[in-house]
């Protein structure tokens, strides 16, 4: 199982074996490179632990420690968690900042302790087949059994699989804020310590913009101060816009030394940021790094689709892989962007959730116009929004912030599964029970709480740990700090979004660090020309994976279904390239993984 994640920690190996209990664990040396390997035990070695991730506040609670008593042998932050959890047990967790996936075993107690960061930045998987536990970071380290038809109807609504599923029965993801305890050999249990979620918007102390984008510029800088603690160089992951932007700045000014900044272009306009990246990296004098992307998916697709263990079909995990590739020659630690959209309204959806309430009526009207106009492939074109748009402005809020993203509807799916491919739960559900949990907040701070708690987690930190590790590149996200976040949660929408205005607060507060064109400037990220693609260089690619031969041997798909979408993505007639995609990833998937044998005995 250890041998299977080796990307994941080159540096070193541990393991531990105590009668029915082994842990074993991948070392990516970051702090305390020398003395840091684990497992790492108490004084009396009754407690183990191993880790995957960084305690932010490490230095603090190591302090308050060593004035009970604790004695500690290394300088490693995992080192914290033995000695916490001697004084509080497994709750010890909601002290904790940073991000962490990490296993304890107390053998005075025979308890074991699996607990995963109240965000889900670091993964954690666990299967109970067979009787026995299982736990790994990674699908590859685990046995796996057959696929589970609903987290497929899942894949195929969202392009991703929403926790606790996994694309294989039997096998469950462990939820962000999650401890799974497993006690004398009874059944494990699995419980929540740990939800970030809207707050009362009288918790802001200010009602003055000006003064609470100070505070924000200060919260985000001492996150960047946390997030900068390393023993190795720390890069930033600079894609042009305002999330990257802030964070580069500030890590200049934060680090004693030069930065290095590294960025994606394409060859498409609408998609190419490196004009904006190169603005942020002249201001700051950072050590900067460029690559342009062009379409060599045939050889990196089934690349991504082996780095990420299940059928993933966020497009924008290409470049993200290649610019964590283009890091990892330099840094062992990248300050990534993730979070700052969900937590400050950074998405068009957001907008449109507003509107929508006002124009809806109008939108019903002129759809018969709207779904005439021509596909276009350009990033985030009109034409898409405004198709997507005047489609669901009459659903409720949920269906209808569901709707706009939405990758195969369920009617779509039930046209492309075979019959006895087909799922029996709602994929919805999951946003349906994540939105009851906020009842009585503001309706735009429900919705983002459903895009913090489903599409970041189990979307964009997935993309960015599978697509970092896979370099041995250690992602760390500053957006996703409590120190960020709390302020976050607590803003009232008007500080939001207001009219076609995104991310306001934010914006302002970083306005004095960026170049104008940065701050005022529409969304970025490391996303891909994939509609432009799909429409030339791709379509010969495309064709092969998804041809008739490939979706009979694999059983899931009709073909002809399939051949429709390709024909009227090609003939733009609709853009389709994410659903293209989609299908695209999963037989790829299929065929590296799941039609081998796989490499753990169960």
């Amino acid at each position: 199982m250890n041998e299977t994640l080796l990307h994941r920690g080159p540096d070193s190996a541990g393991s531990l074996v105590d009668g029915p209990v082994a842990l074993a664990v991948r070392r990516l040396s970051i702090i305390d490179v020398a003395g840091g390997d684990q497992p790492i035990a108490n004084e009396d070695g009754s407690v183990q632990v191993v880790q995957n991730g960084e305690i932010y506040n490490h230095l603090e609670i190591r302090a308050a420690l060593k004035r009970k008593g604790h004695v500690f042998r290394t300088e490693s932050d995992t080192e914290v968690h033995v000695h916490l959890y001697e004084e509080q047990g497994p709750t010890y967790v909601r002290e904790l900042r940073g991000m962490f996936a990490v296993a304890l075993w107390d053998s005075k107690r025979r308890r074991l302790v699996l607990a995963r960061d109240p965000f889900g930045i670091k993964p954690l998987y666990y299967s109970t087949q067979g009787g026995t536990l299982a736990f790994a970071s990674e699908l590859k380290a685990l046995p796996h059994g057959e696929v589970d038809l609903d987290a497929l109807e899942a894949f195929l609504a969202f392009n991703s699989i929403p926790a606790p599923r996994s694309i294989w029965t039997g096998t469950s993801k462990l939820p962000a804020g999650h401890l799974l305890v497993w006690e004398r050999e009874g059944e494990p249990t699995v419980e929540r310590f740990a939800r970030p979620a809207p707050a009362p918007a009288d918790e802001v102390r200010s009602e003055d913009e000006n003064e609470l984008a100070e505070e924000l510029r200060a919260r985000l800088r001492d996150s960047v101060r946390a997030h900068l603690i390393a023993d190795v160089p720390v890069g930033v992951l600079l894609s042009g816009g305002v999330d990257s932007g802030a964070l580069a700045a500030l890590a200049a000014l934060e680090s004693g030394e030069r930065v290095q900044t590294f960025s994606i272009g394409f060859d498409e306009g609408s998609y190419d940021e490196l004009a904006d990246a190169r603005k942020v990296a002249e201001r700051y004098d950072t050590d900067h790094h460029e690559l342009v992307v062009r379409p060599d998916a045939a050889e990196l697709l089934p690349r991504l689709a082996a780095a990420f263990d299940e059928p993933f079909a966020d497009s924008s995990a290409l470049p993200t892989y290649l610019v964590s590739e283009l890091a990892a020659r330099d840094v062992k630690v990248a300050l990534s962007g993730e979070g700052g959209d969900e937590l400050f309204g950074g998405y068009h959806t957001y907008v449109a959730d507003l509107l929508a309430p006002r124009i809806g009526p109008v939108a019903s009207i002129a759809r018969p116009l709207v779904e005439r106009l021509p596909s276009s492939s350009a990033k985030a074109s009109l034409d898409y929004r405004a198709k997507r748009f005047v489609r669901a402005a009459h659903l409720p809020p949920l269906e209808r912030h569901h709707a706009w993203k939405e990758i195969f509807s369920p009617e779509a799916r039930a046209a492309l599964l075979a019959p006895d491919r087909r799922g029996t739960s709602d994929p919805l559900d999951v946003y349906r029970a994540r939105y009851a949990e906020t009842e009585g907040a503001e309706e735009l701070a429900r919705l983002q709480d459903v895009d913090l708690g489903i599409y970041l987690v189990d979307d964009l930190l997935v993309k960015t740990d599978r697509a970092s590790m896979a370099h041995s590149l250690e992602a760390r996200v500053p957006f996703l700090d409590p120190v960020v976040a709390t302020l976050a949660l607590a803003l009232p929408t008007r500080l939001k979004v207001r009219g076609f205005a995104k991310k306001r607060l934010l914006r302002k507060a970083v306005a004095p660090l960026l170049p104008h064109s940065v701050v005022s400037g529409r969304k970025r990220g490391f996303s891909i020309p994939a509609a432009a693609w799909l429409r030339g260089p791709l379509v010969p690619f495309a064709r092969e994976v998804l041809s008739e031969d490939a979706l009979k041997r694999q059983g899931f798909f009709r073909p002809e279904v399939v051949a429709r979408i390709v024909d009227d993505h090609v003939a733009g007639r609709e853009d389709l390239s994410r659903q293209l995609w989609g299908l695209l990833t999963f037989t790829l998937w299929h065929e590296q993984v799941a039609a081998r044998p796989t490499a753990v005995a169960a």
